[in-house]
């Protein structure tokens, strides 16, 4: 099969196209000829800086993958050859990705695709569906009735979770840097829209929810975490999905009492946690019937094919990227 392998942390051009062989199977696997493969920002940090498990080299990066299973192991009990699947596994070094033709997946760890997506816009869902899921539902407690504050709102998660929020029940608020995120914002219907290149986000987000909102997600880190403090209720959540700075200054949220959570939808691959994997499958297989009904979508800004990795890496790199990008192996 043909893969993009990384031999060593570097820029783009580490991606290099090899043949390997097909993978085999057992058990409760899944082997799944893939006709995409979502690319995610930690795609290029894990290329630039190293994968979690640097002692096993070289690696095929690559989490999220949409295709057909082409053979399934002997113990499988809910998938068959010919049918459609979309996941979030591997990739991160431990076990190879999906910048490849095919992929290994256990099946409860698997879910049907959605049937009104095609492959590449499936493949460009789970991480940031898995994301968004667990930072406002399992981290951040989000009840209906509710105001919550979304960070860079035209990004990959930020514009899923947009809509998982407002699906909740709830006003949701989000920052943009230009006008065309703004309008694309707009269009998923959010409720308040802040440019922070004009405005100052706290100040803003204070007069518009009366004081503060009951739940934060941060996808920005740095100072924009700090800064959120301040406008989050007292009582509330604040949830990030990076790691705050040394600098950081507790002391405004100690004293609002917040709950502040940290979401890293891959601690189950990091640590093998085949429940809390589990639970992620089940909640693609959730959004897939959102999906399908039509109260999700996701942002597929572009396609690549499968040899030009380093290029869509170059452009997630170059920053102010509006939804999703994904590499396609056929007719994704």
């Amino acid at each position: 099969m043909k893969a993009l392998v990384m031999t060593a942390p570097g820029n783009p051009d580490v991606l290099q196209v090899r043949e390997l062989p097909i993978p085999t199977i057992h058990g409760r696997q899944l082997l799944v000829r893939l006709k995409a493969a979502g690319i995610n920002p930690l795609d290029t940090k894990l290329r630039a800086r190293g994968t979690y498990f640097p002692e096993r080299m070289p690696a095929i990066l690559g989490c999220d993958g949409a295709g057909i299973v082409e053979a399934a192991g002997p113990e499988v009990q809910n998938f068959k050859q010919g049918d459609a699947v979309y996941f979030c596994n591997g990739g991160i070094g431990g076990h190879p990705g999906t910048y490849a033709e095919y992929a290994v997946v256990d099946e409860r760890f698997a879910a049907p695709k959605p049937t009104t997506l095609s492959f590449a816009q499936a493949a460009a869902s789970p991480l940031v569906v898995i994301t968004a899921w667990e930072a406002l539902h399992d981290r951040g407690r989000l009840q209906a009735g509710q105001r919550a504050l979304i960070h860079a709102g035209a990004g990959g998660v930020g514009h899923i979770a947009i809509q998982l929020a407002r699906l909740h029940g709830n006003q949701v608020c989000t920052t943009v840097s230009d006008g065309d995120k703004a309008r694309f914002v707009g269009e998923l219907g959010v409720d308040y829209v802040v440019d922070y290149r004009d405005n100052d986000f706290v100040d803003a987000v204070n007069e518009w929810s009366n004081g503060g909102v009951e739940l934060a997600l941060d996808t920005v880190g740095g100072a924009t975490f700090q800064r959120s403090v301040h406008c989050v209720r007292h009582y509330g959540d604040l949830v990030t999905l990076l790691q705050p700075g040394g600098d950081m200054d507790w002391k405004e949220a100690r004293l609002r009492n917040l709950r502040v959570s940290f979401e890293l939808m891959l601690t189950p691959m990091v640590h093998r946690l085949s429940a809390a994997q589990r639970h992620q499958a089940d909640i693609l297989r959730h959004c897939a019937e959102l999906f399908d009904s039509g109260a999700l979508c996701i942002h597929l800004a572009k396609t690549f094919p499968l040899e030009q990795a380093a290029e869509a890496h170059r452009l997630i790199e170059a920053g102010g990227m509006v939804g999703k990008l994904a590499l396609v192996m056929d007719d994704g």
